[in-house]
């Protein structure tokens, strides 16, 4: 039985990258195999994998290792090294790899497994000095007109949303999907941002999509900030066109935007909390210097139970370019630093009402005193 390193791995090792997962084929069946390996167990409902020691290993698809490169997604993961140091890849693989280049690596790559068009825009994010292919695009095009990306599940979808916002330029798995018109229906609350003005050219001289984009890429590397960012203007696309370019009551219309988007992708509840607290209240974290105290309070309490603050005040500065998160961190430990006396304790919702009024006196002193 002979075994092949293939894809990724092959692929950053040529790059300079140290690998971050190891995938292997095998050219046997499954249960050869396991006879051999009688450690290795078959994963999940694919079959056709099997985890040993935490490596994923596969059965070569085809008859040859040649023919399981035609397989393959993109061209730059068409590649195999064997036991020997034997490289194996498609004709326009290497060169693909050395001109940066994102290209499907076969004319019907993205239409046997739908998931590809989101792996490409993930790995545009990933690699963002690469450039995607007229051929990748115009495959996008032909699955998202297909209606198969509707045949994908949430979570798969949702990795790949969450490895992008890990990447060097998270921004870019918008700006490919909205190139290659592969928005919907998955992000559908972004998919006509393109089309709309972020607001009065005194203050926005970009289209909606293009300043998220640009949010969200100045938020690396924090990826919950990344995914605020992503939220925090969605409102916008649901502004009446008689409103345009301004966007007033985009913070409310955004909040339940922001909440259906994750709940579709069944992302984790605090970060569907995260991406709706953005969208609702990014107005206030750019105003933060004026709010009142009573609001400061609300404001910072919110963020605090949800552990948020660092992350909010990073989109704040993206999306405005103000820096409020110290003066924002020295009000919150004011506002933590009180607490209720004796007699006001355990008296339900009257002790929080009491408790809130002391620390919106609190912290209106210390203003008074700076």
């Amino acid at each position: 039985m002979k075994f092949y390193l293939v894809g990724g791995a092959v692929r950053d090792m040529l790059l300079g990258i140290s690998p971050k997962e190891y995938d292997f084929v095998f050219d046997g069946t499954v249960d050869e195999f396991i006879s051999r390996n009688p450690r290795a167990r078959k994963a999940g409902n694919d079959f056709n994998i099997c985890i040993l020691n935490g490596i994923e290993y596969a059965p070569i698809r085809g008859t040859s290792i040649q023919q399981d490169l035609q397989f393959r997604d993109v061209t730059i993961n068409a590649l195999a090294l064997d036991e020997c140091g034997q490289l194996y890849s498609l004709p326009r693989t290497l060169s693909d790899l050395e001109r940066k280049i994102l290209r499907p690596a076969s004319d019907t790559a993205f239409i046997k497994d739908p998931l590809r068009v989101f792996r490409v825009a993930r790995f545009a994010a990933e690699y963002s000095d690469f450039t995607v292919h007229p051929d990748a695009i115009r495959q996008m095009r032909i699955v998202s007109e297909s209606g198969l990306l509707q045949s994908l599940t949430a979570e798969r979808v949702a990795l790949e949303l969450m490895k992008a916002l890990h990447a060097a330029q998270p921004g870019r798995f918008l700006e490919v999907l909205n190139d290659a018109d592969c928005l919907e229906p998955w992000f559908l609350e972004l998919s006509r941002m393109s089309t709309i003005p972020a607001g009065p050219v005194e203050y926005h001289l970009s289209d909606c999509l293009a300043h998220t984009v640009n949010a969200v890429n100045k938020c690396v590397p924090d990826s919950v900030a990344c995914y605020m960012a992503l939220c925090h203007d969605l409102g916008k696309q649901e502004t009446p066109e008689g409103l345009l370019p301004r966007h007033i009551g985009h913070e409310k219309r955004g909040e339940a935007l922001a909440r259906q988007l994750g709940e579709r992708l069944k992302l984790p509840k605090r970060l569907i909390k995260a991406g709706a607290l953005a969208a609702r209240q990014h107005m206030k974290g750019g105003d933060y210097p004026s709010l009142r105290a009573g609001t400061k309070v609300d404001l910072l309490l919110s963020l605090h139970k949800l552990e948020l603050m660092e992350p909010f005040f990073e989109m704040v500065k993206a999306d405005s370019g103000k820096d409020h998160f110290l003066s924002a961190k020295q009000d919150l430990d004011v506002v933590l630093s009180v607490s209720l006396p004796l007699e006001k304790q355990n008296l339900g919702e009257e002790s929080g009402i009491f408790l809130r009024q002391l620390r919106c006196m609190k912290l209106a002193s210390s203003f008074s005193r700076e």
